[in-house]
């Protein structure tokens, strides 16, 4: 029987079992969905606001918020309403403009306008803006004051006039710039930084919990059965290594070519994407090959599978972008597969690299794939003669 024989019995039986299919085509494709909406660059928060009674300058300053820019504001009823949006997480903050606000500020007094959020990152950033806001407007009013002072009238008449003086001033450009490299382009896809994570963190998973299926083929006594055929046992140990590299391409494939015509995701220059996840594929194959020759049962191999391929993964940057890690972190994170080929994606989707740009990151990963199946050949082998 030949190493190519074996290796497709393999691919068919790991593709025919209905759980297999599953997390081997739908579910990395599904998580990639899941990602790139929950994480995606275009999401834009909806700010409600609640004005309690409708004036000249509880509407300015609401106008004040929807010109701000950042947010999309949302007008709502009461101020129930808009925490049960937040709470829920419909809404990613509020702002409650009080029913005395009008009247408090034409009589020179302080209003109080209410701010409710959640404890985040982006909760936070929506209430500089929202300061930002109430403040510009406090200076208009402010302004308005000092002229009704000295030229009588009223404050909308002195309003007018302050926003007349306002508008003849020459505007104040703020350009802003980035020195050196931006960590993700402006022009990167919803998806497309989700779905390099999720290749990665799926091939390997699934090449270490199929290695089970290595074991049952031990434990049957399939590898004793070839070996009374002139099937050499070099011929065995090749064929269950290509079957453990064949599942682990399939996959890739199915990652790769399923993303980019669902979600439109761009893995940069072709030749060197399918490089990087030929060659990621071939040391994930390794690994399962060596779990499967040295686990005694499938259980062992699941459990074992499922503890080193999730724990290799958030360590190399399958889980949070490598950008995110401390220096310390970073040279621990490179002692593992997956952080070489999640470099290797990031050259190639956000720096526009070619394959010669992702060289060094290659030839890791292929002593990886050397050190694994020479491992993991030596290990099956002494099994297979062995009779366990």
């Amino acid at each position: 029987m030949t190493p190519l024989a074996i290796a497709g019995v393999n691919l068919r039986r790991t593709l025919r079992d209905r759980t297999n299919a599953f997390f081997v085509v739908l579910f990395p494709l599904l998580m990639v969905m899941v990602v790139g909406l929950a994480f995606g660059g275009e999401f834009t928060p909806r700010v409600a606001v609640v004005v309690e009674r409708t004036g000249p300058l509880s509407e300015a300053l609401v106008d004040q918020l929807e010109s701000s820019g950042g947010f999309e504001v949302e007008r709502v009823d009461d101020r129930a309403e808009a925490v049960e949006g937040v709470e829920t997480g419909r809404l990613s903050s509020a702002v409650v403009i009080p029913e005395d606000y009008d009247s408090v500020l034409a009589e020179g007094g302080d209003a109080l306008v209410e701010y409710l959020s959640t404890a985040d990152r982006s909760a936070q950033q929506i209430g500089m803006v929202v300061r930002a806001s109430v403040d510009a407007q406090s200076s208009r009013v402010k302004v308005a004051r000092v002229l009704q002072d000295r030229l009588g009238d009223d404050l909308g008449t002195n309003l007018a006039r302050t926003d007349q003086a306002a508008g003849s001033l020459q505007e104040v450009s703020v350009v802003t710039s980035t020195t050196g490299t931006a960590l993700f382009p402006e022009d990167l896809g919803r998806f497309d930084l989700g779905a390099s994570s999720q290749l990665l963190l799926f091939v390997f998973v699934t090449s270490m919990t199929t290695a089970a299926a290595l074991i049952e083929t031990r434990r049957l006594g399939v590898s004793r059965r070839m070996l009374s055929t002139p099937t050499r046992v070099s011929s065995i140990v090749a064929g269950e290594a290509l079957g453990r590299i064949g599942i682990a391409v399939v996959q890739g494939i199915v990652i790769m070519v399923g993303s980019a015509l669902i979600f439109g995701v761009s893995w940069g220059t072709p030749l060197g994407a399918v490089a990087l996840m030929v060659l990621f594929a071939t040391v994930a194959g390794g690994a399962g090959l060596l779990l499967g020759a040295v686990s005694k049962n499938p259980q062992q191999a699941i459990g074992a599978g499922l503890l080193v391929g999730l724990g290799l993964s958030a360590l190399g940057g399958s889980m949070m972008p490598l950008e995110f890690f401390s220096p310390t972190m970073l040279t621990v994170a490179h002692f593992t597969p997956h952080a070489w080929a999640a470099d290797g994606f990031a050259t190639l989707v956000r720096r526009d690299g070619t394959v010669l740009d992702i060289f060094g990151e290659l030839g890791v990963l292929l002593a990886y794939a050397v050190a694994l199946f020479a491992l993991g050949s030596w290990a099956l082998r002494r099994r297979i003669l062995q009779g366990d």
